[in-house]
Order: structure tokens, then sequence, then C-alpha cells
């Protein structure tokens, strides 16, 4: 009986040593949390595999990007050949006579000027030094932009913002999610540079 007293003893003098230096912590303001960046929540800064390029590594969070824009451009080229109503083709009409004539440099140009944008605006640290597109305003201006077909409208970019959304889903982003929510907050952000009509 006696052991079994210095045991519980030994057990209440350790737990209460505890809980007493936890009541201390009160008195040390908390450290806030600090809420990872989009970038480092699709994968961020530790390299992988490239799928693309066999021997190559890339960034999680570029190589998301990359996938989502991709799938992106797959949704907006289906699109265009719908010959839906209100579709972007004529946004995109200079890149899409060059495609279906067998060019696709332009459009690889397009894809890795995309996901350099999208990395650098999520807390990307290599799009920093990379990212050299023009800025919102004169990449959306068929005038200063030889590229673009004609200027987009706020009922453009909503429908781009859904292709987006779609692609993320369909990259693993599940639509319910704060980091689809924050996602598409970056994306209303360019809205207004973005709409010019």
């Amino acid at each position: 009986m006696k052991n079994y007293s210095k045991i519980t003893l030994s057990v209440l003098f350790v737990a209460s040593a505890a809980f007493t230096s936890c009541s201390n912590d009160d008195d040390v303001p908390a450290t806030p949390m600090v809420k990872a960046t989009i970038y480092e929540r699709l994968g961020g800064s530790k390299m992988v595999a490239d799928p693309d390029m066999p021997g190559q590594m890339i960034e999680g969070g570029r190589l998301s990007f990359r996938k989502v824009v991709n799938s992106t451009v797959g949704l907006i080229v289906a699109d265009v050949q719908s010959n839906a109503t209100g579709n972007l083709g004529a946004h995109f009409a200079p890149l899409l006579t060059e495609v279906g004539a067998g060019n696709t440099t332009k459009l690889a140009v397009l894809v890795d000027n995309l996901t350099d944008f999208f990395s650098f605006n999520t807390g990307g640290t290599n799009a920093v030094n990379t990212y050299s597109g023009m800025n919102m305003v004169a990449t959306h201006d068929p005038a200063k932009n030889q590229r673009m077909g004609t200027k987009a409208s706020d009922a453009d970019f909503t429908k781009f913002e859904g292709y987006v959304g779609a692609a993320a889903v369909a990259n693993g982003v599940k639509s319910d999610t704060e980091l689809y929510k924050d996602i598409v907050v970056v994306l209303e952000s360019i809205r207004k540079p973005t709409v010019q009509k």
C-alpha cells in the first residue's frame, strides 16, 4: 500500500507541475496563427518530379497551377469549338488562329505566363524572379496587346472565372473548401483591370 501511495503521489506531483506550467503560459501572449499562402497549400516550394518533363523537378505549387492553367485552356478551347453563344473565342482569336495552323509556341508562352502570374500572386517563391508579363490593364487591351482579340466584359470574366474554378476542381481542389474560396478572391482581385468594356 505504501508503494501504491508513493506512485500515486508521484503522478499527482508531475500532473500538478504540468498544470502549473501550463497556467503560466497564459501570461505569454499567443503567437497568432499565420495562414499558409495559396501557393504553399497547393504544394509550395517542395520540389517534385515534373510529369511533363522526365528527369526534371518542379515546385509543387507551380505544378498545381500549371495543371489548372492547362485544364482552363482546355475548357476554353472546348467552349470555342462548341460555337456556343458568348464563348471566349474572340478574346483569343490570334492565338486560336496560330494553334489552328499547327503553331503552339505562343500557347506554351501563354501557359507559362499565366502559371507565373498565379504563382507570383499567391505566394510563390521563385515566381518573383520569373514573372515578366505585361500588367493586367495592358494585357487585356487589344490596342496595347496584339495577342488580345477583343476587350472583355463582366460576363466574359465571370465565364473565365468559372472555367478556372472547374479546372481547380478537376485537379483536386474541392469547391466547398477555404482554398477554393481563397482562389476566387485572387481571381476577383483582377476583375477590374481585366474587364474593359
